[in-house]
């Protein structure tokens, strides 16, 4: 790690990040931030881990940056919230290159001031290996609700905005063959090294009043369907010219798998899934054309694709595994 202590890493910190925001009335450098906030706020923590969640074979420091605060971000956005600020912990080990920081670091303000999240405080310490933890909150928006999950109705109408599956053919690929894979699926790379948090629609969901509950997919849908439903709820998905990407199809194809049982099952997707009801659908695709519908709500426990039962499933941290986050 260059850097004579942790006062040089602070520094280069503060090269990068504002101290300063609505709301925040005492930022880093203290033993505590300072939050005003009128009303309610959500709050959300994730692990961003070394050869759990990324590898640093192939990706590079900006993208760590980069996906560490976006993962986080779109919880945020599931909750059609509008960000705020974050706090930042970060394990460092001691053999990453002289620029590996000042890219991390530009890659994350650069993110954080997209969406205007200030940086508020955090904690470092040295490590074996690479962890980054992020903790981010976010106000209401303009709709003045969070969106959240298990309140969907038998009848309610079940619909995602982004793709399903691309980031998952990224991340097998980029497992066979590293950075070659970007040549053959750059979408699909990008997908999973790049993923980017759809802010923008959930606030815009939160705002249409049909729409009842929405989760961003980030262990696959068929694990993340159960959650979003709740107890005693079941779905009926209806996929039939569902628009997968072309390198979701191609990768699926080259590996002798059903796309869409694949796409079903892609972890890391980050897109959102949500409810709408029936009477709502029109002002959806009205204002969100990127909204797709996926099936419906049911009465009974289970999930059906067509008029056969799916067995859920997709990303567990307590399963074993071989491969980052994602991987099958």
């Amino acid at each position: 790690m260059p850097f004579a202590g942790e006062d040089d890493f602070l520094r280069l910190i503060d090269a990068h990040f504002p101290n300063a925001a609505p709301g925040l009335i005492l930022g880093r450098g203290d033993d505590a931030a300072v939050i005003q906030h009128p009303g309610p706020i959500a709050v959300s923590s994730d692990l961003f881990l070394e050869d759990v969640h990324f590898r640093r074979s192939y990706f590079t420091a900006a993208a760590i940056g980069r996906k560490a605060l976006a993962v986080n971000l779109s919880d945020l956005a599931a909750m059609g919230a509008q960000p705020l600020g974050f706090t930042l912990n970060i394990g460092a080990p001691p053999d990453l290159a002289s620029d590996f920081w000042p890219e991390f670091f530009a890659a994350m303000a650069q993110t954080a001031a997209r969406h205007k999240a200030v940086l508020a405080g955090g904690d470092l310490s040295r490590c074996e290996r690479l962890a980054v933890s992020v903790t981010v909150w976010g106000g209401l928006g303009p709709a003045g609700r969070f969106l959240r999950r298990g309140q969907g109705r038998p009848g309610d109408f079940l619909f995602v905005v982004g793709e399903l599956g691309l980031a998952r053919a990224g991340l097998l690929g980029l497992e066979a063959t590293g950075r070659a894979a970007l040549t053959q699926f750059p979408a699909a790379c990008r997908a999973h090294l790049d993923p980017t948090a759809l802010i923008k629609a959930g606030l815009l969901l939160a705002g249409i009043a049909a729409v009842r509950g929405l989760m961003d997919v980030s262990d696959g849908l068929l694990m993340d369907l159960p959650r979003f439903l709740g107890p005693g709820l079941g779905a009926s998905l209806d996929l039939h010219g569902f628009p997968l990407h072309a390198e979701t199809v191609r990768y699926a194809a080259s590996a002798g798998v059903d796309p869409i049982r694949f796409a079903l099952e892609g972890g890391e997707d980050y897109a959102l899934l949500g409810c709408v009801a029936p009477e709502g659908t029109g002002e959806l695709k009205k204002r969100l054309p990127g909204a797709r519908l996926i099936g419906v709500i049911g009465a009974a426990p289970g999930v059906w694709l067509g008029q056969s039962p799916v067995a859920t499933g997709g990303f567990d941290h307590f399963r074993p595994a071989g491969s980052p986050k994602g991987a099958k």
